[in-house]
């Protein structure tokens, strides 16, 4: 027998935005159940600061501590997170580990949003934003100015709940959308993309080579023998004495946007089982993890070459979780942003958000826009590459847009 859905996912709202919301989900195991439901939670813009987890391999028990915001999507964000558990229909039917876990879930409908707007400061942010309170993700983006000053905006977006194709959804964007642009607003055009559109929309060509080696080098900087270092300091222990069933992971990092995220992805892409786990934010956003973890086939983790590939990527993605430069092209400058892609072609949340919201917060207007994804060294990168409008006395030092975005991104801004 199963449970009711109502019960799968329970989330305890706190009267005071100030103190800790609290979502428990219980329901069947599957690996990397962890990382999606880590996802959209940091989809929904909350930050976890405390977590447990624990499993028997067939049933998982999961509480999430997190701060909220006034405008949070409850009851959005636990159907989300209803829909991201395995049914409940029978939990004797799940396997302790199951390889369709893995596969690629069926791909949701494309659909390009064509948008021409007068041109304005801040206005790819609000356009953005308004797409992630209607729950349309973002796939691709194409941005241009024309000479006379409008932008034509296009959009490959998807409906996570699976409703754009109708009229009524339609509208429902469009109004948004006009609600807020207002008569800077020229037109809005929203159509169904077929799938060999969809796949040329992926743009992956415009990287320079030697730009890609430099932005996506896997090598961690050394630690320095003496004195002090720059680079944020990231501990990561992997002891097999402790438990006599489980590999014991220890990572104590400093904190930032998605943390935990980045940690259940790697595992999740190591096809790594976590039965029991405890995350906690201390003052001064350091942060504790310990994790007890089985590989795919219900052992520890003894391979020397497999604990040495595991805590050196789970290293770099603590240290690096995104990559964030500034380059010139010739009389332009550009911001280039990437992030990788889960095995399950699943990106980052957010990302376009938080970059085009740095810049708004800078006044700095975009000039130009596209994501596109590469394979770099035998891993998928989403890449965001915007060219920045330099007119109207633009006088910011490229290191302080750098900074300003990836703090954005990270969770460091003031």
């Amino acid at each position: 027998m199963g449970i009711p859905s109502d019960d799968v996912v329970l989330i305890s709202q706190s009267e005071n935005q100030e103190n800790l919301h609290i979502i428990t989900v219980n329901c069947p195991d599957k690996t990397g159940l962890g990382c999606d439901l880590c996802r959209i939670i940091l989809l929904f813009q909350l930050s976890i600061v405390k977590g447990d987890v624990s499993t028997d391999g067939k049933w998982c028990y999961l509480v999430f501590w997190v701060v909220g915001k006034s405008t949070t999507r409850w009851s959005s964000l636990k159907n989300r997170l209803v829909n991201a558990c395995p049914t409940c229909s029978s939990a004797s039917e799940i396997y302790y580990y199951k390889a369709e876990s893995f596969k690629k879930p069926k791909p949701s409908e494309v659909f390009l949003l064509k948008l021409c707007c007068n041109n304005r400061s801040g206005l790819l942010h609000d356009v953005t934003k308004v797409l992630c309170e209607l729950e349309l993700v973002i796939k691709r983006v194409k941005i241009s100015t024309t000479p006379d000053g409008s932008v034509m905006d296009l959009f490959f977006i998807t409906d996570t709940r699976e409703l754009l194709h109708t009229k009524s959804r339609q509208e429902e964007a469009h109004s948004h959308l006009k609600t807020v642009l207002g008569d800077v607003m020229i037109s809005c055009d929203i159509e169904l993309v077929v799938k060999e559109m969809a796949t040329s929309s992926q743009g992956n060509t415009f990287l320079p080579p030697d730009l890609a080696e430099e932005m996506f080098s896997l090598e961690m900087p050394k630690e320095p023998t003496s004195g002090h270092s720059d680079q944020k300091t990231v501990s990561v222990i992997m002891d097999n004495h402790l438990s006599p069933a489980h590999t014991l992971i220890q990572i104590q990092c400093e904190d930032h946007k998605g943390l935990l995220y980045d940690i259940m992805r790697t595992l999740k892409d190591y096809n790594i089982q976590i039965s029991y786990g405890r995350f906690n934010t201390k003052q001064g956003r350091k942060c504790e993890v310990d994790l007890f973890i089985v590989q795919a086939d219900g052992k520890k983790v003894v391979d020397p070459n497999k604990q040495t590939s595991l805590c050196s990527r789970l290293r770099m993605e603590l240290t690096h979780p995104l990559r964030v430069t500034m380059v010139s092209q010739g009389p332009d400058t550009e911001l280039l942003v990437a992030n990788p892609v889960e095995l399950s072609g699943k990106g980052r949340p957010l990302v376009f958000y938080d970059i085009t919201f740095a810049l708004k917060k800078l006044g700095t207007c975009i000039f130009s826009a596209k994501i596109g994804r590469h394979i770099i060294k035998d891993r998928e990168w989403e890449v965001y590459k915007i060219r920045l409008d330099e007119g109207n006395g633009f006088s910011l030092s490229t290191k302080k847009i750098e900074r300003e975005v990836r703090n954005m991104l990270m969770g460091w801004e003031a």
